[in-house]
C-alpha cells in the first residue's frame, strides 16, 4: 500500500551528495523547461504586439512546452527522475519512491529554477513582462481548480505508467516523449481557459518576477489534488503491493 511506503527521511539527506546533485539537476531542467515555455509565449506577444490570444499562439506554446518537457525530463532522468514538476514529485512522495526531505530539496530547486528562468528572460528581452498565469474572464477560480485536477492527473498518470510501473518493460524508453506529449495536448485544452499550468513551479516563476498573485493558489491546490489522485490509484490498483519495491534515489 503507497501509505506504508511513505517515508520521512533523514535532514542528514539536505547535504548528501546524490541530494545536491538531485537538486541540481531539477534546477537545471526546470530553469530551461520554463526559459522555453514562458519564453515562447513572450516572444509571442513581442510579434503580435500584446495582441489577443489566437489559435496560432496556443499551439506555439503546445509545442514549445511539449518540446522543452521532453528534453528537461530527458536530461534530469538519470540523476534526478527528471521530476521537472513539484506535482510529480509529489506523486512520487505519496507512492514512496522519494523521501520527504528528499522531495522538499527538489521542491526547492523547481522553484528556483522557475524564478532564475524568469529573471533571465526578463534581462535577456529588454525588461519585457514574464506574465503570470491568470484565468479568462468567463473562468471561475473553481473551474480553473478542476481543469488544473484533470490535467495534473493526467499527467502524473502517464509518468506512473511510463516512468514508475516497475512493469513499464521497453515502455519506459519514451516516457519522457510520452511525459512531454501530455503536457502538450492539455496546453490545447485548458490553455485558453486558465493557461494550463498542470505543475506549480511553472507558475511561481512568472508570478514571483512579475509579482501578481491574483488566484495563484488555483496552480498548487488543482495540481497537487490531481497529482495526489493519480498516484494513488495507480499505487493501489496497478502496482501490486507483492511487486512494488522502493526504487533507487536517483529514479522515481
Amino acid at each position: 500500500m503507497p501509505i506504508s511506503q511513505i517515508a520521512v527521511g533523514s535532514s542528514a539527506e539536505f547535504g548528501q551528495a546524490d541530494t545536491l546533485k538531485a537538486a541540481l539537476a531539477e534546477f537545471i531542467s526546470v530553469l530551461i523547461f520554463v526559459f522555453a515555455g514562458e519564453g515562447s509565449g513572450m516572444a509571442f506577444n513581442k510579434l503580435t504586439d500584446d495582441g489577443s490570444t489566437t489559435p496560432a499562439g496556443l499551439v506555439a506554446a503546445a509545442l514549445a512546452h511539449a518540446f522543452a518537457l521532453f528534453v528537461a525530463v530527458s536530461i534530469g532522468a538519470n540523476i534526478s527522475g527528471g521530476h521537472v514538476n513539484p506535482a510529480v514529485t509529489f506523486g512520487a512522495f505519496l507512492g514512496g519512491h522519494i523521501t520527504l526531505i528528499r522531495g522538499i530539496s527538489y521542491w526547492i530547486a523547481q522553484l528556483l529554477g522557475s524564478v532564475v528562468a524568469c529573471l533571465l528572460l526578463k534581462f535577456s528581452t529588454g525588461g519585457l513582462t514574464t506574465s503570470a498565469f491568470s484565468l479568462s474572464s468567463d473562468v471561475t477560480v473553481w473551474n480553473a481548480v478542476v481543469f488544473e485536477i484533470v490535467m495534473t492527473f493526467g499527467l502524473v498518470y502517464t509518468v506512473y505508467a511510463t516512468a514508475v510501473d516497475p512493469k513499464k518493460g521497453n515502455i519506459g524508453i519514451i516516457a519522457p516523449i510520452a511525459i512531454g506529449f501530455i503536457v502538450g495536448a492539455n496546453i490545447l485544452v485548458g490553455g485558453a481557459f486558465d493557461g494550463a499550468s498542470m505543475n506549480p513551479a511553472v507558475s511561481f516563476g512568472p508570478a514571483v518576477v512579475s509579482w501578481s498573485w491574483d488566484n495563484h493558489w488555483v496552480y498548487w491546490v488543482g495540481p497537487l489534488i490531481g497529482s495526489g489522485i493519480a498516484a494513488l490509484i495507480y499505487e493501489l490498483i496497478f502496482i501490486s503491493p507483492n511487486t512494488h519495491e522502493p526504487l533507487p534515489a536517483t529514479d522515481f
